[in-house]
């Protein structure tokens, strides 16, 4: 089914959350211990992130060093599939166009649509990492809307190079992202409303947040978001904080201001345990409130903070 079908069609506020793949070398079991401790909350649908090859420096034996480029984790295609099918609930793999050329991304719309797995959340992805080389227009897309495209040219049976693609029976349904408190990129939140519109405007059938720690702002963007016309659901995404570190490393990292009430609270913890047990609590909170609110469905972040989110669910779901 379609995720947003699956977020219409719930009687409450739906649950999802995303899973990072495991580090190249370790068995997908790690994947499937997160799924079968939050299955209990009735995901109606599971992300899969995505992560681009990176160049490292390999130090050789005569003290010289070799540039070599490595993946460090596994593709989501294969591991959407594996979740789907044992089981059976929507798995939404993340496409990204920064570290994909648009061939590779061709190569893995083919392979999900045989796999039958077809939702997806389109992105532009980290390019942090990237170098140079991996950033050709004539290569790469340089945004999403780049890329959404391409998904909307393969759903109409056309290929890169023209040609006709024979097949298809279920067009990819999916989803883009959103920020609350503005891309670092964007110059200010009008031009970043303006390209969620062409977003909307060309396909997105719902948006997911970048995650935030105030819901005011958050409902402030989407009003903001239906004063300018764009209706289609806007996902928030949550991220409990398990390290007293993340009170200064995820503003840094993803422009998501921490109020100061719940900053305050975190500067008085001792170690990590009792950071995570805070965070556990702002979030019970801030879930509530927003299911109060009427929110269509609550988006988890699980990266290090399956427990939290098991803890979470379990209190409000």
């Amino acid at each position: 089914m379609k995720v947003i079908d699956l977020i219409r069609n719930s009687k409450s506020t739906a649950f999802s959350f995303e899973i990072l793949p495991p580090l190249k070398g370790n068995s997908i079991q790690k994947v499937y211990n997160v799924i079968d401790k939050l299955k209990e909350f009735d995901p109606k649908y599971i992300n899969i992130t995505s992560h681009h090859s990176e160049f490292v420096y390999k130090t050789l034996p005569d003290g010289s060093f070799q540039k070599v480029n490595i993946r460090k984790r596994p593709g989501s295609v294969a591991i959407a599939s594996a979740i789907q099918n044992k089981y059976g609930i929507p798995a939404v793999p993340h496409i990204i166009c920064k570290g994909f050329t648009k061939d590779e991304t061709e190569y893995a719309l083919i392979d999900l649509n045989f796999l039958g797995v077809n939702n997806l959340l389109i992105l532009r992805g980290d390019i942090k990492t990237l170098e140079a080389s991996q950033q050709k227009p004539e290569l790469y897309h340089d945004h999403a809307t780049d890329l959404q495209q391409q998904v909307n040219h393969f759903n109409e049976g056309i290929a890169l190079d023209g040609s006709k693609i024979d097949g298809i029976e279920t067009p990819f349904s999916y989803g883009m992202a959103c920020y609350p408190e503005k891309h670092e990129e964007a110059p200010n939140m009008e031009s970043d409303i303006y390209y969620l519109k062409e977003k909307v405007k060309n396909g997105a059938e719902y948006l997911v947040t970048q995650m935030f720690f105030d819901n005011d702002k958050y409902y402030a963007f989407v009003d903001r978001c239906r004063a300018e016309g764009i209706t289609v659901p806007i996902i928030p995404g949550i991220k409990p904080i398990v390290f007293k570190n993340q009170l200064t490393v995820l503003p840094k990292i993803f422009r998501a201001d921490i109020p100061e009430p719940f900053a305050t609270e975190l500067r008085k913890c001792k170690d990590d345990a009792e950071a995570k047990e805070v965070g556990v609590e702002w979030c019970i909170q801030q879930c509530k409130d927003l299911i109060a609110h009427g929110v269509p469905s609550l988006h988890f972040y699980t990266m290090m903070a399956s427990d939290s989110v098991y803890k979470i669910a379990k209190e409000i779901y």
